[in-house]
Parts: C-alpha cells; structure tokens; sequence
C-alpha cells in the first residue's frame, strides 16, 4: 500500500497534538517532516521515536518552515498540514499558496478529528486572539468552580520547548515540580497563578496521557488554552474572549475566528480601557458570527501594589511575549499603569537589545518600545536580562504574571502589574457556570 506523504507545519503544540491523535498509528500516512516558526531554537530536533509510535522508529525529524519548499520537492510530499495558530487569515493562504505552488495539497484539521472525549467534564478557555485575556478568564472560572466545591484541575495548552520525551505528560502542583522540569518563563507565566491557587496543572505532549491521568484526581478539567487554538478536549462549555482593543481581528484570524464561531459563551474583555465605537463594532461581530453564543461583559482591572514608586520615574515596561510578537499588540497592562501612575519616560528598550531578544525586534519590527519577557530557554533569559539591566532604568515595570526575580537578577527596583477578570452585567458569568456545573 502506498502511503500519503505528509508533512506537518507547526510550532510545538498543535502540530504534535494532530500527529498524536490522527497520524501516528495510521498506516494510510507517513509523515515525513514537521517544521516549525513562530518559537526560537525549536527547529533542527527530532520528534523522538518513543512519542511518534512504531511506524516510526527514527523519529521525525523537524525542519525550519523556511525549508518547506524544498522539503516537499525533496521528499516527495502529497500533503502539507497547517497545525499552528494566531495568524492572519491572509497568512494562512500565503501558505497555502506556497504548498499549492510546490505540488501538493493543504490542508487545515478540524475537531472532530483531533478533539479527545474527557470522562469528566471540561470548560474550555479560548480567545481570538494572543493577549485577549484568556489567563485571566481561567482564573475566574477557576475560582467558581472552587468556590462550588469542585476539585479543578487545569491542563494547559503545550509548551515543550525542551526534552520532549522528559515533558510527554507532566505534572505541577508546586514551585519544586516548576524548578524539577527547569521551566521557561512562557510556561511559568502559565502554570504559577493556578499553582498559586492550589489547582494541579498538567502540560506537555502527549494530551491523551495527559487527559487520563488528569480525571483520577478531578471533579471538571478546565482547558487553559494558547493563542488563539481550538481546545484540545470536546468542552462541555467553551468560553472565547474577544478583544476591543483589536476590532476586526475577531474575523480575520485563524483559527481564532473558528473558536468564536464555536463559543457558547463570548467574553468581550477589556471594555473598561477600550473605546466605545471598537466595543461596538466586536458586539455586532460576535452577533453576525455567533448569534446563539452567551455575551458577557467584562473589564481587566490593574494592580499595582506601590503606584506612588512609578510617578516621575524613567520606566521600562515589560509585557507578556506572545501578545507583543505574533499577538501584535503595541501595549499591555504595564503601559496602561505606567501612563495611569504618572511616569516620566517610557525607555526604549531597543537600543539595549542583545542576543535573541534583538533578533524578535527584528522579526517582530511592529513590537514598539516595549520589552517582551522572552524566556524560552536559559540562554534567552540570559539575554532578557542583560537587556533589562542594560537599559539603566530607574524602576522596571513587569506586567507578567509572575516575579521576574525568581528566575532572573534584575538590577532596577522591579514594580509588578496584576490584572484579574472583572465580569460587567448580565449575563453574569459566574451565574452562567454554577448553573452548568453546581452539584
């Protein structure tokens, strides 16, 4: 039998998850390459043969997207598979165009083919786009469902930048098991709120694994999704936040526009720093796409413990990585507090760039003068924190949800900016899950 010829592109996340649950003991496909973009240094390794099964025996190995071209001529490719996620809809058949013009087919997989039926009930967290604010969202519903007397465990969407045979199924329950796995800062800004809150979060490759030992200790799983991606699990509820700051993007993004076509509930996030025409155009949006869906209203209050300390300061502000690069969003909670509380400078911190964390202003040219907390591996922190003390300021703003500190030497005094989800109105969305899931 002739088998079809694949090659995946992706990112280290869904790219792994569609091979898990469609290609690996499928002897209809072979699947030649993955490539990978959008996270550095994760191309040039190899999908280890333990995780890719017994059709497999080599691994497989994983390319630069720049190299697709000529991998799909090399290897005689029938079909490439799109598996990455929070890129433009225009992006996505540029891509398209790109495997079309080289010979073989595209190809875009949906739920019901990739989704993993949970024994216990699952709320899903998704959003349309990068930095809509779906951390905050989970934590609320997080402690809702504490607050019912539900036993939550959380599963994060994946992050294996590492050993990937070391994280096919991991468990974090305190800050020993964040050091124990040498944790990046994109995975600790994920999995410390909800370890702070005594909620379990499991994270790595293999999510059937992952599901199976999640329900022995859970009354409902809460899916903390990634980007703008699909849930990997059929949700009992599926909530996606939208975002006013970014009219528009809510249909023009993939596969965010998916997860809003899907929603049963539709977070409108951010209205109290959004203006008013934008609110407007995101409602009537979400009712053209989504008439059925729930709407709830919310705002994304900030905190800052000592807000005198920012006043008449020279401030660097540190945001979330994601949101800033591929998210393309210009600002974040530390602009807003360091506007609000009265700052005298925001500094620049591309002058002082070094290392990788030049390069993503480089590939990200649209980033502006906001420092985003890349920290995918030891040597990317190293070059994050040469930036930040290079920068000379006199007081550093951190909008990450987590200490910096912990995981860096910072030589500017370090103020952090907290934001949780504030729901508006009614609907209300407490109300909407201790109706679905009170005992």
């Amino acid at each position: 039998m002739t088998r079809t010829r694949v090659i995946i592109m992706g990112a280290a996340g869904r790219d792994f998850h569609n091979f898990n649950t469609f290609f690996r003991d499928n002897e209809t496909y072979e699947v030649v390459a993955f490539t990978a973009t959008q996270i550095p240094g994760i191309e040039g390794r190899v999908y280890p043969a333990e995780l890719a099964g017994s059709l497999y025996r080599q691994g497989i190995p994983i390319h630069e997207e720049a190299d697709l071209a000529s991998l799909i001529a090399e290897k005689n490719v029938d079909q490439v598979v799109f598996s990455y996620s929070d890129v433009s809809h225009e992006y996505v058949m540029h891509k398209a165009s790109q495997v079309l013009a080289a010979g073989a087919d595209f190809r875009l997989m949906g739920p019901r083919i990739t989704q993993i039926k949970s024994t216990k009930p699952v709320v899903s967290i998704g959003a349309v786009r990068t930095g809509s604010g779906k951390s905050q969202t989970t934590r609320y519903v997080a402690d809702v469902l504490k607050e019912l007397g539900l036993n939550v465990v959380a599963i994060r969407h994946p992050m294996p930048y590492g050993n990937l045979i070391a994280q096919t199924a991991q468990r974090f329950a305190d800050y020993d098991d964040l050091d124990e796995y040498d944790t990046t800062i994109e995975e600790r800004e994920e999995y410390e709120p909800h370890i702070d809150r005594g909620i379990v979060v499991y994270a790595g490759v293999d999510y059937e694994k992952i599901i199976r030992q999640a329900e022995q200790e859970a009354d409902v799983i809460l899916w903390d999704g990634g980007n703008n991606d699909l849930p990997f699990y059929v949700p009992d509820l599926h909530i996606v936040i939208v975002d006013p700051h970014r009219p528009g993007h809510e249909s023009t993004y993939h596969p965010g526009e998916a997860n809003l076509r899907m929603a049963d509930v539709v977070v409108i996030n951010k209205i109290d720093t959004a203006d008013y025409e934008s609110i407007l155009r995101v409602r009537e949006s979400v009712a053209n796409l989504n008439p059925t869906a729930l709407v709830v209203d919310a705002a994304s209050p900030i905190f800052v413990d000592n807000p005198d300390l920012i006043r008449g300061k020279r401030v660097l502000v540190i945001e979330d990585g994601p949101t800033l690069t591929h998210g393309e969003m210009a600002y974040g909670a530390g602009v807003v507090a360091a506007r609000r509380f009265g700052a005298s400078e925001i500094i620049d911190p591309r002058p002082f760039a070094v290392g990788s964390i030049k390069t993503t202003y480089q590939k990200y040219p649209n980033t502006g003068p906001i420092l985003p907390a890349m920290g995918y591996g030891a040597a990317q922190m190293k070059d994050l924190q040469a930036t930040i003390n290079g920068s000379h300021a006199d007081l550093v703003i951190a909008a990450t949800p987590i200490d910096l500190r912990r995981v860096i030497e910072v030589d500017p005094p370090l103020e952090r900016v907290r934001y949780e989800l504030e729901p508006i109105g009614t609907p209300n969305l407490a109300d909407i899950l201790k109706e679905r899931f009170g005992r």
